[in-house]
């Protein structure tokens, strides 16, 4: 049975706790759509193609952690915004974005499920961005795990194989994970005499910083470490309001 789509981001806001959560876009509802719900999509980024299977699969909601508002971007609908746009509204898509706030959450969250996932016995919350902790330290009990088995964990989890600065210890006690662009986190990682830290971006200078400090530094992928949290958004929505959810895979290489 449908359930109102007001009732759906009402509960996503809520749970995610998206007011006055600093960030670099809007979280919540992006683009209005059909007022009622049978299935919904979820996808790690909106884009053209994620639309396209919305359609196939006669989704009436979105749900993306990369929606289509950025800050960073242009204020003006360029012609692929605009592609984009038509699509939702001449098929009656609503779409909802929740990125930072995703990322966060200590149960639902990326890097809670990547550290849940890579066999940590806890985590709690670190890395702050601009006062609100997005990321966590994971630990690992007794001597912690060899470094070999937890870069073949990452690859398991994440589905491809991880670039990897092998140059911390070698076992692995301390994992700061951070998802998505968050190489320069790593020095806030050294700070807090680290292990290892796990992103899903590199950038060029990380290697030389990782090996002058005895840290080990893993980048596996961006997209391929935000895939677990907008998943189980879509598993809670369709749990507690009783509609189909289809995750929409479309693999990025970064």
């Amino acid at each position: 049975m449908p359930a109102p789509t007001a009732d759906i981001i009402a509960f996503l806001d809520e749970l995610l706790e998206v007011d006055g959560f600093p960030d670099l876009g809007p979280n919540g509802l992006q683009v209005p759509g059909a007022q009622q719900v049978g299935t919904v999509l979820t996808g790690v980024s909106a884009q053209r193609a994620l639309f396209e299977r919305a359609i196939q699969e006669d989704a009436q909601l979105v749900i993306a952690h990369h929606g289509i508002l950025w800050d960073f971007e242009p204020r003006r609908i360029g012609p692929a915004q605009a592609t984009r746009l038509k699509l939702l509204l001449a098929n009656d898509v609503a779409l909802a974005g929740y990125h930072l706030p995703l990322d966060a959450h200590p149960e639902h969250g990326n890097n809670a499920l990547l550290a849940q996932e890579l066999g940590a016995t806890s985590h709690a919350p670190a890395f702050p961005f601009k006062g609100r902790p997005i990321g966590v330290i994971a630990r690992f009990d007794g001597d912690g795990v060899p470094a070999a088995e937890l870069w073949k964990r990452t690859a398991e989890v994440t589905d491809r194989e991880p670039l990897v600065f092998d140059t911390g210890p070698e076992r692995i006690r301390t994992l700061g994970i951070v998802s998505g662009s968050a190489a320069n986190s790593l020095q806030e990682a050294i700070d807090l005499g680290l292990d290892a830290f796990l992103t899903g971006e590199p950038k060029e200078h990380v290697m030389a910083q990782a090996h002058e400090s005895g840290i080990h530094f893993v980048a596996a992928g961006h997209y391929a470490t935000e895939t677990l949290g907008i998943r189980r958004l879509g598993d809670l929505v369709a749990t507690r309001f009783g509609v189909r959810h289809v995750f929409a895979d479309i693999p990025n290489p970064v």
